[in-house]
């Protein structure tokens, strides 16, 4: 009996590290859909329609979300696959505008992402215009691993009865 309680007091940790890896859950790369919801952007801003979306653990859990041609955004990853990211005020591709990046939704357990992506550009210091669009897509799947190569198989000269010299 007693046996049996330090197993399970052993064990009882180890099953909730197990279900507190948030990170590792929402981890992977997505082949994604943008539908622009807002803009008071006046001639300017940017265009997205359909991308690529990588999701990678660094610890615990903390990730990075990698929008194509976008900052790198850092965040957390918490229960039921709920994410959060920003990124740092810097260039743009837009001339003359600094822009900070953002992002904050979910990918639930089938490996579908929905998010809200919200571009702040700033020009001179200064609030310029908003951008903000929903994005979903699902996870991508991941490459074949490369097959192996066959190795030919030489016979050695004193294999099959050849000179060797």
């Amino acid at each position: 009996m007693r046996t049996l309680l330090v197993l399970a007091a052993l064990l009882a940790p180890a099953t909730a590290l197990a279900d507190n890896d948030h990170a590792a859950a929402v981890a992977g790369s997505y082949d994604v859909k943008y539908e622009e919801v807002t803009s008071n952007c006046q001639n300017t801003g940017i265009v997205l329609n359909r991308g690529r979306i990588q999701i990678e653990k660094k610890r615990a859990n903390a990730i990075t979300i990698d929008i194509e041609r976008m900052p790198i955004m850092s965040g957390t990853a918490t229960k039921g696959g709920r994410i959060k990211a920003t990124s740092k005020i810097g260039k743009t591709s837009i001339q003359g505008l600094d822009g900070k990046f953002s992002t904050a939704g979910t990918v639930n357990d089938d490996g579908v992402l929905n998010v809200v992506f919200v571009a702040e550009y700033y020009l001179q210091g200064k609030a310029y215009c908003t951008q903000s669009w929903n994005v979903s897509g699902l996870r991508a799947a991941a490459p074949a691993a490369p097959k192996a190569q066959a190795q030919v198989e030489f016979a050695a000269p004193w294999d099959v009865d050849q000179p060797m010299w």
